[in-house]
């Protein structure tokens, strides 16, 4: 049998969940300061370039199940950040739409990816290049 193979040192899931892991991280001073968790700020990204989308399309677009969003959304509605409403064309579908409140947050929050860069050792290209190769992974 060819133990290699089970060597931490050979998995590429391992580097990929720690790289994740240690970014998310990073993010959590700084969206902080502005009462977001990691996962809410994913999901006002979305709803800041499209004003309102469905529960569907948020959780096709952020690999995210509507129990993750559920819950994430009443809380980002309890903040003022965001409006849930059944839709007028099909009641089975909860439209998410960005408030007043959520578009001001945007202000505070276009610092974050500047902030985010400096504490990433890549260089721009690498970065493209390694934003290419996880589309990728994700079939995009």
């Amino acid at each position: 049998m060819n133990d290699q193979i089970l060597r931490l040192e050979n998995q590429l899931c391992f580097p990929l969940y720690a790289a994740a892991k240690d970014v998310v991280n990073r993010y959590k001073p700084l969206l902080s300061k502005i009462d977001l968790t990691y996962t809410q700020y994913i999901v006002m990204m979305v709803l800041w370039e499209y004003k309102s989308v469905s529960v569907k399309e948020l959780g096709e677009r952020l690999y995210l199940d509507s129990g993750t969003l559920t819950p994430l959304l009443k809380r980002l509605e309890g903040k003022g950040f965001v409006r849930r409403a059944r839709s007028s064309k099909d009641e089975r579908t909860v439209d998410i739409t960005v408030t007043e409140a959520g578009e001001k947050l945007k202000e505070k929050a276009v610092k974050i990816p500047l902030e985010m860069a400096k504490c990433m050792p890549l260089s721009p290209e690498e970065a493209k290049a390694l934003y290419t190769l996880l589309y990728k992974l994700l079939d995009k």
